[in-house]
């Protein structure tokens, strides 16, 4: 009777501590390792459709949800090898080597273009995982895709990451129903076309990247060049510069005395813009001369009152 009782309590506490695990939404919980962390391949599992409730992460609320019409720029960053063969949030197998990325907020899967705003690559990517939750990060790609984007050695990079609706919504009924109508096909980016060959010698380059002067033919050698799917090459004008915006005010006097308080880290700037017939006023710190500099001027910002503060790339 005794052992009955204890193995009861312990399940109680078990499932207690569960629930409240969950409801922190378990972002961690969802790269558990189920396989191998070295660079094989690993075995495929399909994922679920997934968009999920606000979450807490690190006192900074995040909010699932379908837009189709998202746009950022920001800092994206990449991971591979400690999460290689871990479970994703929506339930696939992590694979390092292929074309997906992590975000906050998208829903899983999604289809993003995401473009390297130093040298104008730019590559389709699958939505499969939540991250990344480093501040200042807007979105987190796999290793292979931080290769052919030019900034694996790097770690970070300035980007733009723009949804593709069409693609999204297709992936979504793919998802939901395991295949799509018959009218309706997934793209050919999503899958494997080839467009241009990239050496892997400029793989990690921040130059922007010349065009093949011939299309790659099927005998080149797999250690030179190889063939992937979506991935162009746009021209860059190479004045995008980084800032650390604070916020973004309806009020003119607010935002006036938030960049008298933030002039002490650097020249702030007030700017006004428009959300549909909303104008705000925004004000921002910069430019900033690197990603690290950006990072300590960011962590400041938030340490003085500004916890809503982000990196931008304009």
């Amino acid at each position: 009777m005794n052992s009955l009782l204890k193995f009861g309590c312990a399940l109680a506490a078990t499932l207690l501590a569960s629930a409240c695990a969950e409801t922190q939404f378990v972002i961690h919980g969802a790269k558990e390792l189920t396989g191998s962390s070295k660079s094989a391949s690993v075995p495929k599992t399909r994922g679920l459709y997934k968009i999920g409730k606000p979450y807490q992460i690190k006192n900074t609320w995040y909010y699932p949800a379908e837009d189709y019409n998202y746009s950022e720029t920001g800092i994206a960053s990449w991971y591979g090898p400690k999460f290689h063969g871990r479970r994703t949030a929506n339930g696939e197998t992590f694979d390092m080597n292929t074309l997906t990325a992590a975000h906050r907020t998208l829903p899983m899967p999604s289809a993003v273009r995401v473009i390297n705003l130093k040298n104008g690559r730019s590559l389709l990517l699958r939505v499969n995982d939540r991250g990344p939750f480093a501040r200042g990060r807007i979105i987190d790609v796999s290793r292979r895709a931080a290769q052919l984007l030019g900034f694996q050695v790097a770690g970070t990079t300035p980007v733009r990451v723009e949804i593709i609706a069409d693609e999204s919504q297709r992936l979504k009924l793919l998802a939901l129903n395991g295949k799509i109508p018959k009218d309706q096909k997934i793209s050919s980016a999503v899958r494997s076309t080839p467009v241009e060959s990239i050496p892997l010698t400029d793989l990690n380059s921040d130059r922007p990247a010349a065009a093949p002067a011939n299309p790659p033919v099927a005998s080149t050698p797999p250690s030179k060049a190889e063939t992937v799917s979506s991935l162009r090459t746009q021209p860059v004008s190479g004045k995008e510069q980084i800032f650390v915006q604070a916020g973004a005010y309806i009020g003119f006097p607010n935002a006036s005395k938030a960049r008298t308080r933030l002039s002490r880290f650097g020249a702030a700037w007030l700017s006004e813009t428009r959300v549909g017939r909303q104008k705000y006023y925004r004000v921002r710190i910069g430019p900033l001369q690197s990603v690290d500099d950006a990072d300590k001027v960011l962590s400041q910002i938030i340490s003085a009152g500004f916890p809503k503060a982000r990196i931008v790339v304009d």
